[in-house]
């Protein structure tokens, strides 16, 4: 740290994102990314033609990318914010609506970019434990006051909520309720529909998991019309060209091609519910996953030896050194070819073990 950085910044604890080795050789089941290209429709939508539009800027509206994803969710432009990632959008919607005064609320054990967040802006947080088998309490926020921030699914559980649990948060007309999407297309219940009806919501998404395009960088919030102005001042604040020319053209595609969406999504599930099975018939305990990932733990090897053990063998998961996270890895759904490799690395190390025994 030098001696020029903030005082205000001094004790910040940034967000750590997993591990992206530059070297090949390893299956990467460890950043929930999808195991197949992008749509062949956003590929054949670059052209040398776009590639020198470079040279100007983008359109600071996105209208291309946010058209596309209005006409997909059946709404109005005017419902669609559009960022560098969803976690650029998450960061315009902390700015936006919450501060030193107004406090925010989100489970114990989330996505590790919402605390970051609060200390980066000053924000007061209140956050309520997962209940003992790791599902959210909703009950608990329901009977507090303050705006909330829901991971649906919840990461790095996997384990999503009703959409009848989101509309219970819903009735208290006078908070905000942000329903954090990314993993919505592998089994929960999107609460996008519950835009009409509420001015009190924001559904955020993104395009790097069902749609192939975390490299593309490319997620978006869905709300009342007078909500996305809000994060249109906030962005313009920040960064009027955050969506780059290409990326917007690559989405608005991806967005298009809903057969191709339909088909990964589908094989993603198909061996998600593969490793699952195969875990459970040897012992492992998984939790319920409604996303492209699975969180599961061994009674024979614990966490972080388990981590260490399929990394040996080239295959990279995440682990949490973190109190009732340790115990865990968490698996990203792979192809065919990965989900036959892990497997195989687990039967392995687990044979040593029990051969130890």
């Amino acid at each position: 740290m030098s001696r020029f950085f903030s005082e205000k910044y001094k004790n910040l604890t940034p967000y750590t994102p997993g591990e992206q080795p530059q070297e090949g050789g390893f299956v990467k089941l460890n950043t929930n990314e999808s195991p197949f290209p992008p749509s062949p429709k956003a590929a054949a939508a670059l052209s040398s033609a776009e590639i020198n539009k470079l040279r100007l800027y983008p359109d600071p509206e996105s209208r291309l990318i946010r058209r596309a994803l209005a006409a997909n969710l059946s709404l109005d432009i005017e419902n669609i914010f559009v960022g560098n990632g969803s976690d650029e959008v998450l960061a315009f919607i902390f700015a936006a609506f919450f501060d030193g005064e107004r406090e925010v609320c989100f489970p114990e054990i989330s996505y590790g970019f919402y605390p970051v967040y609060c200390e980066l802006y000053g924000i007061k947080t209140n956050t309520i434990p997962l209940k003992e088998d790791y599902s959210i309490d909703i009950e608990a926020f329901v009977r507090t006051d303050k705006s909330v921030v829901l991971a649906n699914p919840n990461s790095p559980t996997g384990m999503a909520v009703p959409g009848a649990d989101i509309e219970k948060l819903l009735k208290k007309r006078e908070r905000l309720v942000i329903v954090d999407e990314a993993y919505i297309d592998f089994g929960g219940e999107s609460a996008v529909e519950l835009v009409k009806s509420y001015d009190n919501l924001i559904v955020v998404q993104t395009l790097s998991k069902s749609r192939s395009l975390a490299g593309g960088r490319l997620g978006y919030a869905v709300a009342c019309p007078e909500l996305i102005a809000d994060l249109f001042n906030i962005k313009y604040s920040f960064n009027s060209y955050n969506v780059n020319r290409l990326t917007e053209i690559v989405a608005a595609a991806a967005v298009e091609d809903k057969d191709y969406f339909e088909y990964t999504r589908r094989e993603i599930i198909k061996n998600r519910e593969r490793t699952v099975k195969w875990l459970e018939s040897r012992g492992f305990d998984v939790l319920p996953s409604a996303a492209n990932f699975i969180f599961t733990k061994s009674g024979q090897i614990n966490g972080a030896a388990l981590y260490q053990r399929l990394r040996a063998k080239g295959i990279l998961v995440r682990h949490f050194n973190k109190p009732r996270l340790s115990d865990f890895v968490r698996i990203s759904i792979g192809s065919d070819s990965d989900t036959d490799k892990l497997l195989k690395a687990l039967g392995e190390i687990i044979s040593t073990i029990e051969d130890d025994l």
